[in-house]
């Protein structure tokens, strides 16, 4: 992938080159019906798995699905799909070609580009602003129903590159009971609100653990908080997703959980979200 830095360089040759990658870039958006960001206010409360289980939940209903992890520096798509060691092929039009989880599934992450999965990637916003337009520009996505684009937690440079580049994405903002971060989500609501983002709703992760000895409900990180900030900003809340070591265990040996674990509560809560989207689908 040869990277167009924007850095100062005003030759024809290189406004030409950006203008081919525009047209590219609008033509590959043009073929996706649906574009959802899954963003969060901080880390560690479940987005990546959030992103793909949703991704899942869709496809497993049979709609072409891809998910775009623009997580730079700590992308966890593939491992967590089970491709992480694949590499982006070619096609015959030179485009990348995303990778293949299932007929109905691919992904496209800067780690199926990196000669080590061990590499920092040392980049500033502009390398960052400039690879994202490239995965939707420089790669084969073809016609989707829906591209999951599963961002860093913040609100920094990569949602705001996200928002810039593909006009017309929603918002799913995740979250987990606990105050500490409710109070980072409430930043990322307005930060969607001041760039004209709109949300698609707020998913509760983690939200309460049942006991599998003696099947009693245990809050761990308390319960609620999401749907009632949902309620306060007026913006849809989409669900509460059980808290499962499953689910973590799954996504480290790159395992689908809807599959192994059909009928659990996760697996309907995941079902529940996908069928919000279907039944809101451009």
């Amino acid at each position: 992938m040869e990277m167009i830095t924007g850095g100062g360089c005003d030759s024809s040759a290189q406004k030409q080159k950006q203008a081919e990658q525009d047209a590219a870039l609008q033509d590959s958006i043009s073929k996706i019906k649906n574009i959802y960001m899954v963003m969060s206010g901080k880390g560690g409360v479940g987005k990546t798995s959030v992103s793909v289980n949703i991704a899942m939940a869709l496809a497993r209903k049979g709609f072409q699905v891809g998910i775009m992890d623009v997580d730079i520096h700590g992308p966890d798509v593939p491992r967590m799909l089970g491709i992480e060691k694949e590499m982006l092929g070619v096609n015959a039009n030179r485009k990348l070609t995303p990778l293949a989880y299932s007929d109905h599934l691919s992904a496209v992450s800067i780690e199926s580009l990196s000669a080590s999965k061990d590499d920092a990637i040392i980049w500033r916003g502009p390398m960052k602003h400039s690879v994202i337009r490239q995965f939707m520009s420089d790669v084969e996505w073809g016609p989707l129903d829906y591209l999951i684009i599963d961002s860093p937690p913040g609100t920094g440079d990569e949602p705001l590159s996200v928002a810039q580049v593909i006009t017309g994405a929603k918002a799913v903002i995740v979250t987990t009971p606990q105050e500490v971060s409710l109070a980072d989500v409430r930043k990322s609501i307005n930060f969607c609100r001041t760039i004209k983002m709109d949300i698609f709703g707020l998913v509760e992760n983690m939200s309460g653990f049942r006991c599998p000895h003696c099947g009693e409900a245990i809050d761990m990180f308390g319960t609620g908080g999401g749907e009632k900030t949902a309620a306060d900003f007026g913006i849809p809340f989409l669900g509460r997703i059980p808290f499962e070591p499953k689910v973590v265990a799954c996504g480290d040996s790159g395992t689908c959980y809807q599959e192994v674990y059909k009928d659990s509560p996760v697996t309907q809560a995941f079902e529940s979200v996908a069928e919000r989207m279907a039944a809101t689908r451009g």
